[in-house]
């Protein structure tokens, strides 16, 4: 029996969040509405929305000793994310400081300290604890690229199904691309890393084939509200949004990329798991902050099933088209 679990190697921050009608101009004060401290980090955001939706999910990833510590480490044990592949190093819990408005945009500045800790003997023997039990692993880049670059490497290695979400997008090494399997970039990720400035499916296309030159398997560009381009050597689909309302669209890229990473375990085929991510990343801006937003299974399939839509993890699904898009390299 194939393994379907998720392993996921990445940051882990306490996220301090104010809410305001608006954001401050340079040099300005502006009152805040609410405020809230609690579990982030797309590694920690990653692995919960794995967990929510029914993976059996561990994180590779670094805490401090410090009050934030106990902060994330309740909350990723709340949400059933196996902890015993979290290490507690020296110094200090990695730290994001969150801005969001009243329509939901959010401006964020991280400080990684003990995600910097993270080093490639970690990730080695986190894939040595969980061999036999993940079948995914989920990346993203707010630890140290070496130990990303390695963790592919590793994980391609070790046969797992290697999604990178490069976010906060940042030079990469050249060769990192042949051991990705699934890559997830939004629209402004995806440009600062190909060249390509994506404003519509089109460019999206072109951006996601720069990838898959350089040896990704295949690239899913996220567009927002206008949905996501599936892109691989054999096939181009456009994947329309789920409308909801939203209020914050803080961790509704780790929504996606979990649930996707999740399905994906299970076994779904990527048509479906693309599905839930986009469900699941639709549900996350419906609710302010990062991990309290990150919808379960069930808020997932019910959101699904409101487009007719099976919620099931074999055969062919729906909600997607072929695309011949006019402009796009190949």
């Amino acid at each position: 029996m194939a393994p379907h679990g998720v392993l996921v190697v990445g940051s882990i921050t306490a996220d301090v969040t104010a809410f305001s009608t608006r954001l401050p101009r340079r040099g300005e004060t502006v009152l805040g509405d609410d405020f809230t401290l609690v579990l982030g980090g797309k590694g920690a955001n990653q692995a919960v929305a794995a967990a929510r939706a029914g993976a059996r999910t561990w994180l590779a990833g670094c805490v401090g000793r410090d009050p934030f510590r106990d902060i994330v480490l309740d909350g990723l044990r709340s949400h059933g994310v196996e902890l015993g592949e979290v290490r507690t190093v020296e110094g200090r819990t990695g730290v994001a400081h969150i801005r969001v408005d009243a329509s939901g945009e959010n401006d964020i500045v991280i400080t990684p300290l003990a995600n910097a800790d993270l080093s490639v003997e970690m990730v080695d023997e986190s894939i040595r604890a969980t061999r036999g039990e993940v079948g995914v692993m989920l990346l993203q880049l707010e630890v140290p690229v070496a130990t990303t670059f390695h963790a592919a490497k590793a994980g391609a290695a070790a046969g797992l199904t290697v999604v990178l979400d490069p976010a906060p997008a940042q030079p990469l090494p050249a060769d990192i691309w042949q051991y990705v399997d699934v890559i997830t970039p939004n629209e402004s990720e995806a440009a600062a890393l190909t060249g390509v400035e994506v404003t519509d499916a089109a460019s999206a296309e072109q951006a996601a084939r720069w990838f898959l030159d350089r040896g990704v398997k295949h690239a899913l560009i996220t567009l927002g509200a206008a949905g996501a381009v599936s892109v691989t050597r054999e096939r181009t689909r456009l994947f329309t949004a789920y409308e909801v309302t939203a209020v914050d669209t803080t961790a509704a890229g780790d929504a996606f990329t979990g649930s996707l990473g999740a399905a994906l375990a299970a076994g779904a085929e990527m048509e479906r798991a693309i599905r839930r991510g986009m469900a699941a990343g639709a549900l996350a801006t419906t609710r302010p902050g990062a991990s309290p937003s990150l919808p379960g299974r069930a808020d997932v399939d019910a959101l699904i099933e409101t487009r007719g839509e099976s919620t099931e993890t074999g055969g062919e699904g729906t909600g997607s088209t072929d695309t011949a898009m006019e402009g796009a390299a190949r």
